[in-house]
């Protein structure tokens, strides 16, 4: 992200703090912009197939979601939020550390869902925001 836009992390000393340091409570965003809103990535390819493994149908959805990104111009360095919908409480720990392999130490505003999936295949489902010059 250039100079023209610029984040500040928010987190708010007189409400709960994050569960973990890899993402903020609120993330301030400044600066002429374009906005980038990434509809839920579904863990599947371009011929529609998804894989069975939990594991590999996350880091299928976070590289459609990179591939997103590119699309427009964008790198995962320009995330302001993210959402993040799961199939079950069970995926919650996997799913955190494929975001942190993919994520690194780039802060953003994240939220996670348990919710019943669209496709029962499909075991997470990612939407996200990102801001760039």
């Amino acid at each position: 992200m250039s100079t023209s836009v610029s984040r500040r992390l928010v987190n708010a000393p007189d409400a709960p703090q994050t569960l973990h340091r890899r993402y903020t409570n609120a993330l301030e965003v400044r600066g002429q912009g374009r906005t980038l809103y990434i509809s839920g990535q579904i863990p599947a390819d371009d011929t529609g197939s998804a894989p069975d493994n939990f594991e590999a149908q996350a880091r299928l959805a976070w590289g459609n979601v990179e591939r997103q990104l590119k699309a427009a111009g964008m790198t995962l360095d320009d995330l302001v939020k993210v959402t993040v919908f799961l199939a079950s409480y069970e995926l919650r720990d996997v799913n955190a550390r494929v975001r942190w392999d993919v994520m690194g130490d780039r802060m953003v505003a994240l939220s996670t869902v348990i919710a019943g999936p669209y496709d029962p295949a499909w075991k997470i489902e990612i939407e996200a925001i990102a801001v760039a010059d």
